[in-house]
């Protein structure tokens, strides 16, 4: 699939469409706002800071090949993964987060994308991050492109502020992200049918079905299928500098891992103390 620009009529589609907070637009964050997937920052940081012990590598690698081949649902990876970080503050958490937001994540913002965050800012449109990314990848993205609300995956906390190593329930993906909208389009007024909703990933199908405005943005295999049978047009944006877009793939989080252990000189993951 080719990444060219977008037409550019999208940012002036936004310009001439109904003003007002009543008008919803939804943003997905991996592959639609950010090139690639956000958590594999995270996951090297980890590795080359020899903080993730050589289990929790394999652990995370093992889990993502299984959640490819369809082996296990994306709400036990996610618990998989959140258990490695079990007894960790979120507040430490949180700014490690904003951390790798400037040093990693920020220069894979897609330009286009955020001119198109921005004219649907200045139309008065209510403008919603809603992910399936944590809050420590999510949130930094936000405050960055200034979306002030976010629906997305939060840890599961301890009277202390720790990490049980639990996701809070429900986890926001697929059916439940679109459940998550609609309960925020009845609390906030929103008209889901004059709104627009803009991901790549299959599981957002559910999503795109209920919106007035649904919008494709490099869209994966399951859901470029299901824009050309609806006629729903398709964005196609680079990252910054033009170039290629990557493939946002789940896979990435063990990937990123294992392409961080080369520099962490010979066996240090496994010399770590255990987590508490």
């Amino acid at each position: 699939m080719s990444s060219l620009p977008p037409p550019p009529n999208t940012v002036a589609e936004i310009g001439a469409s109904t003003p007002g907070p009543q008008v919803g637009a939804f943003f997905d964050l991996d592959g639609t706002l950010v090139d690639g997937f956000t958590a594999t920052a995270h996951a090297g940081d980890r590795i080359r800071r020899r903080q993730a012990r050589i289990g929790e590598v394999l652990g995370v690698i093992e889990a993502s090949m299984r959640y490819r081949f369809g082996r296990m649902q994306f709400e036990r990876l996610m618990t998989r993964a959140a258990g490695y970080l079990r007894g960790e503050s979120l507040s430490e958490l949180d700014e490690v987060g904003e951390r790798l937001f400037v040093e990693r994540v920020s220069s894979r913002v897609f330009p286009y994308m955020h001119e198109v965050v921005r004219a649907h800012q200045q139309r008065g449109h209510t403008v919603v991050l809603s992910s399936s990314a944590l809050t420590i990848h999510a949130e930094p993205v936000a405050r960055y492109l200034e979306i002030a609300q976010v629906l997305c995956n939060h840890f599961e906390l301890d009277d202390r502020g720790l990490l049980t190593g639990r996701i809070a329930r429900p986890v926001i993906w697929g059916a439940n992200k679109a459940k998550a909208v609609l309960q925020f389009c009845d609390d906030n007024d929103v008209d889901l049918q004059r709104s627009y909703f803009y991901a790549d990933g299959n599981e957002d199908v559910a999503l795109m079905k209920l919106v007035g405005h649904p919008r494709p943005v490099n869209p994966r295999s399951g859901l470029a299928a299901m824009a050309v049978e609806q006629g729903w047009p398709i964005l196609r944006v680079v990252g910054p500098g033009g170039r290629k877009s990557r493939p946002r793939r789940l896979m990435g989080y063990g990937s990123a891992m294992l392409r961080a252990i080369a520099p962490a000189r010979g066996g240090a993951t496994d010399r770590q103390p255990p987590m508490p």
